[in-house]
């Protein structure tokens, strides 16, 4: 494999990398951890102030471990999925209960803690501990599908040839190995976009075998936009939202700001929200957090 685009990647982002609070040196283990949970599905630029707030509140597992669960929440704020809130705060609670309130480094350990997958156990290893694993997000696979490859997408499920192909690209040096998952990562979300790639501004240019081609399908595997306004995961977001800015419980049927979605729609959501454990019922028909 040509060693040299992925020299090139590196090269750039030690000129291009954003300063990020979670790729500071002195950053605990906790935090990076932190950072890839808040990281999913939710732009950098929103999930800086919420990193910030939230390590300045429950700087170590220990302290989140004992929060109240309508505190973590409100501190979660708009996110996205606020179960990754609470599975974040039963992780801290399973670190502080098996592993002394540290952050373990071994894989099999660390997919063991609640809401850690195989992405984010990668992903905590290399920018946590500096060991060589395989980080592979979106972002990643699509710039080595479209630079040593030559599809524009990957496919919707990583397969075992893409995992395999993935790890031959990582350094054998660790501090290498650490660098390049994050270079390669920050070039697809900077430059290697999905639907904006920006060729020209991209150390992979002269060489990326997607170029070579013509840049074949863009636009055609991309992720469409899912519709938003009036589906049952925007009224829940509205619910939520009404109940994060609450002191006392709220009776939802009869709010005014939730009076134009459908009686049956929102009783379903509020129910799904009571299962999920995300709000409580309180006093007659009245809910809080």
């Amino acid at each position: 494999m040509p060693r040299h685009l992925v020299t090139a990647v590196m090269e750039w982002f030690g000129d291009a990398a954003r300063d990020l609070p979670w790729r500071d040196p002195d950053c605990s283990p906790w935090g990076v951890l932190v950072s890839e949970v808040m990281l999913q599905q939710t732009p950098v630029v929103r999930v800086e102030p919420a990193w910030r707030a939230w390590m300045e509140r429950w700087p170590e597992p220990a302290d989140l471990a004992v929060a109240d669960q309508p505190e973590v929440l409100r501190a979660w704020g708009r996110l996205g999925y606020p179960r990754r809130a609470l599975r974040l705060q039963e992780c801290a609670r399973a670190l502080t209960d098996r592993h002394g309130g540290a952050v373990p480094s071994a894989t099999e350990e660390l997919l063991a803690l609640p809401g850690v997958g195989e992405y984010t156990a990668a992903a905590v290893r290399a920018f946590a501990f500096g060991e060589r694993d395989v980080v592979l997000d979106t972002n990643v696979r699509r710039v080595i599908g479209r630079a040593w490859n030559g599809t524009a997408y990957p496919r919707a499920h990583l397969t075992r040839a893409e995992r395999s192909f993935a790890a031959g690209l990582v350094p054998e040096d660790r501090d290498e190995a650490a660098t390049w998952n994050a270079a390669v990562m920050e070039l697809g979300a900077l430059v290697c976009t999905s639907r904006a790639p920006q060729c020209a501004q991209c150390p992979l240019e002269s060489d990326c075998t997607w170029v070579a081609i013509g840049r074949p399908g863009l636009g055609e595997g991309a992720g469409r936009s899912q519709a938003w306004h009036g589906t049952d995961r925007q009224v829940r977001g509205r619910v939520l939202a009404i109940l994060r800015e609450a002191v006392d419980p709220v009776a939802l049927e009869t709010h005014p700001a939730l009076a134009d979605v459908d009686p049956g729609q929102l009783d379903r959501c509020v129910t799904s929200l009571v299962e999920d454990g995300l709000i409580r019922p309180a006093s007659g028909a009245a809910y809080s957090l």
